[in-house]
This record gives C-alpha cells, sequence and structure tokens, in this order.
C-alpha cells in the first residue's frame, strides 16, 4: 500500500498527529509526562537534536520507557560490540537516567520525537538512520510510514500485542495493513504474540521469547541496603511493588490484618511512578500507618508500618530487603507488572488475577510453582501470612521461580539472529569506512 493511501487511511480514521489512537505513544506519553520532564531537552520531542551523527552507519533503536531500556540494554551492548554506533531514544525521565547510568556515552540518548511529521522529519535528516529498532509495542503511524518512505528497515523486537491493543486493531484492518507492511521483521515474545502480528499483516514473523530474561536481576546501592537492612533487623518483610492508584490502600489493608500475627511485621510498598509518594504516604498514614520515605532518606525505626520506596532505579534494592513480592496493576488495575526481577532474585511471587500483559511469563512461572495468583485482598493477606510462617515452602517458591526464568532464556541470541541479516552489512560498511567516525 502506498504512503498516499496511507496517509488518507490515517486521516479517515483521525489519527494522524493526534492521540486519538492508542498506540500512538511518543505524543500520548509527551502529554502525559508534561511537567514531568527535562526541560533543558524539551526541544529534542520536537526532533531538534542534541549532539551531532557521527560518521558511519548508525541504528537507532527506540525504548518507550524504564522496562524496555532494560530489555534492550544487553542488544544494545552487542550491537556496540561489533562497531557500529547508536543512537538510542525512550520518553521518560526515569529511562533517560537508566540510560546514563549503565550506558554512560557508549550511546547517544535522545528523546523520543513526537509523532507528528516536522518532528520526525527533522529527527529523520539530522540522525538518517540505517536501521530503526523498535522495542515492544510502540507503533506509531507518522513515525513508521516516514522511515518506510525513506526505505530504512524496521525492525520491532520483543513484540507484543495486549488483548486491548489486538482487539483495537482488528477492528481497523486496512489501516493494519498499512502500517505492518512496513515492517521489515517482527520478532516477537510469544506464539500468540507472534499469531497476532501475523493476523494483521505482519511478515515475516519469528519468535525469540522475553529480552527482559536475558538480563541482568536488577542493580543496587549496597551501602544502602546494608543500612537498611540493619534497621530492619530480623523483622518479617513482605513487599508490594509496582503498585497502581488503589493498590497502596491494598497492601495497607493487608500490612493491618497481617499484624495481629505477625508482630513487627514491615510492609514494603514501591508505587510504579514514585512521583506518587506524597499522595501515597498521606493515604496510608491517614489509615494510622507509620510510613518511612525513602526518598526522604527517613529511617525505618522498630515502630513504622510501611517503608516507602518512593525513588527511582532501586527496585533491585527493595527486592534485595524481602523474599515475597506482590506484583502490581494486577487487582486495582488491568494487565499485570512483569515478574521477571523479583525471580531472578529468588522470591516468592504472588499476583492479582489480571495478567494479561504477561500471561505466558505468568503461565510458566505458575506451572513451576515460583508464582501463585490471589483473587482479593484477603486471599493475598491469607497467601503472605501461609508464605511467612513456612521457611521451607518459600524458599522452594522462590528457588522455583529463579529455575523457570533460567529455563527461559535464549531470547537475546535468537534475537541476534534474527536482525544479523539487516547488521551484518551494516558492519561491513562500517570497516570500509574506518569503524568509528
Amino acid at each position: 500500500m502506498s504512503e498516499r493511501w496511507a496517509r488518507r487511511l490515517l486521516s479517515l480514521y483521525g489519527i494522524a498527529g493526534s492521540a486519538a489512537f492508542p498506540f500512538v505513544g511518543p505524543y500520548v506519553a509527551y502529554r502525559a509526562s508534561r511537567g514531568k520532564e527535562d526541560r533543558q531537552r524539551r526541544r529534542e520531542r520536537y526532533g531538534v537534536a542534541g549532539q551531532e551523527r557521527p560518521n558511519g552507519p548508525v541504528i537507532w533503536i527506540h525504548a518507550a520507557s524504564v522496562g524496555e531500556t532494560g530489555a534492550v540494554i544487553p542488544l544494545i551492548e552487542r550491537i556496540l560490540d561489533v562497531g557500529i554506533r547508536v543512537v538510542l531514544t525512550t520518553g521518560t525521565v526515569t529511562s533517560a537516567k537508566i540510560v546514563e547510568e549503565r550506558l554512560g556515552h557508549q550511546v547517544i540518548h535522545q528523546y523520543v520525537p513526537l509523532d507528528l511529521k516536522p518532528a520526525v522529519e527533522r529527527f529523520l535528516d539530522h540522525w538518517q538512520p540505517d536501521l530503526a529498532i523498535i522495542a515492544e509495542s510502540e507503533i506509531w503511524p507518522t513515525t513508521i510510514l516516514a522511515l518506510g518512505k525513506r526505505r530504512v528497515p524496521q525492525v520491532l523486537v520483543n513484540g507484543r500485542l495486549s488483548d486491548r491493543s489486538f482487539k483495537s486493531w482488528q477492528k481497523r484492518p486496512h489501516l493494519a495493513e498499512a502500517l505492518f507492511e512496513n515492517l521489515a521483521f517482527v520478532v516477537a515474545q510469544s506464539e500468540l504474540d507472534g499469531e497476532r502480528f501475523r493476523a494483521l499483516g505482519a511478515r515475516p514473523v519469528t519468535v525469540s521469547g522475553n529480552l527482559k530474561l536475558d538480563t541482568d536481576p536488577p542493580p543496587f546501592d549496597p551501602r544502602m541496603h546494608k543500612r537498611l537492612a540493619s534497621q530492619i533487623n530480623d523483622r518479617e518483610t513482605w513487599a508490594a511493588v509496582s503498585t497502581h492508584p488503589g493498590e497502596e490502600e491494598i497492601a495497607g489493608e493487608v500490612h493491618a490484618q497481617l499484624k495481629s500475627r505477625h508482630e513487627g511485621i514491615l510492609t514494603i510498598i514501591v508505587p510504579r511512578h514514585p512521583e506518587r509518594g506524597d499522595a501515597v504516604a498521606a493515604d496510608l498514614a491517614k489509615r494510622g500507618l507509620s510510613v518511612a520515605r525513602q526518598s526522604l532518606n527517613e529511617p525505618v525505626r522498630p515502630d513504622v508500618d510501611v517503608l516507602l520506596g518512593d525513588t527511582i532505579g532501586d527496585m533491585g534494592l527493595y527486592l534485595r530487603l524481602t523474599e515475597i513480592a506482590f506484583m502490581g496493576r494486577s487487582m486495582a488495575g488491568q494487565g499485570g507488572q512483569n515478574p521477571i526481577e523479583p525471580a531472578m532474585l529468588e522470591t516468592a511471587v504472588l499476583s492479582g488475577e489480571n495478567v494479561q500483559n504477561f500471561r505466558d511469563t505468568y503461565s510458566q512461572l505458575i506451572e513451576g510453582g515460583g508464582a501463585r495468583l490471589v483473587k482479593d485482598r484477603e486471599m493475598l493477606a491469607g497467601a503472605v501470612s501461609f508464605l511467612l510462617n513456612n521457611d521451607a515452602v518459600r524458599h522452594k517458591m522462590g528457588a522455583a521461580a529463579f529455575a523457570t526464568v533460567e529455563d527461559m532464556r535464549g531470547a537475546l541470541d535468537r534475537t541476534l539472529r534474527a536482525l544479523d541479516p539487516f547488521i551484518h552489512p551494516l558492519v561491513v560498511k562500517a570497516r570500509l569506512e574506518g569503524g568509528f567516525g
């Protein structure tokens, strides 16, 4: 399908350069993040480059947020090893911080341009990428069409389609075809995701598994861990992590139920969005709970009920303070949160039943004995209490979670094999031109 007809379809559905369509990631993310962004780099959202383009081949890799960024870092490191420059775009300040901490100046980081034609064209005119690699489910009509017009190969890696997204695309089959036919390759997370991409017109499609399984366990600050572990001492702990609105309230109520059976218990709550810390702390205090906020460096005294992990990039710290983790966005929210990080740290995983976005991962963890789903707060309180009372069961569950993750690894090598026909010619070109510019 020609770009002209594709743009007619976009106009027909009223989505060209607007936030009306659920998949126009950059515009929606930008609208949601205004006031929380890096003001000094705001122009990058409009495609204005913050650095010069290096000589030689350049691969543009996009990872929307923290999870996607962490997933593609090992892939980026392998690409850098063969001598290709990488421009990495992300959509949030948090993910930008992760890039700086883990990759430093090895890559050129930019904030992703809005999915508006002037911004996208300005970005592409400057960077002139030889290949575009997109992580997970960032489908932007204007960007895809602009890359297609310039004949830049586009590969979707770690691809997934949620139930909601797939149903939305199915209602617009001609639009799906107009966009997905521009993808040179789709590397999907699971067989279900692969079938969904094929049904929408993507060709070719292969299945790699989840790249997040091939990452290292989340990092942590050893000095901070030592300090908190000393303050917590031998108190029993459990954590509710990546929580969404309503789930902090549930965690607080679970804590109140557990307190009568487990004297001195400490609940660790880690909101998915740390900027909600003020509101979460205030709500917990209204419920009569004593809260220590990590963002304020408040000590975890013996009378503290809740350690509120309202800081960025410290999930590895909080998970290492407990052996039981409830994953958020699964009880008050929809879709679930990725359980891979706690599983990597031999943590017993609990979750609500709404885990559609990570169905395959949870299925394998549950089958292997590393995770359990709970229906409501009463079942959650019961499950936490049971695991606290049964050390052998808790440790067995954590070990099973770790073993399941180990068995599921291998996505990185499979993804690199799929990318080789696109990357190898760039390696040859880079060597002919004398390597990095």
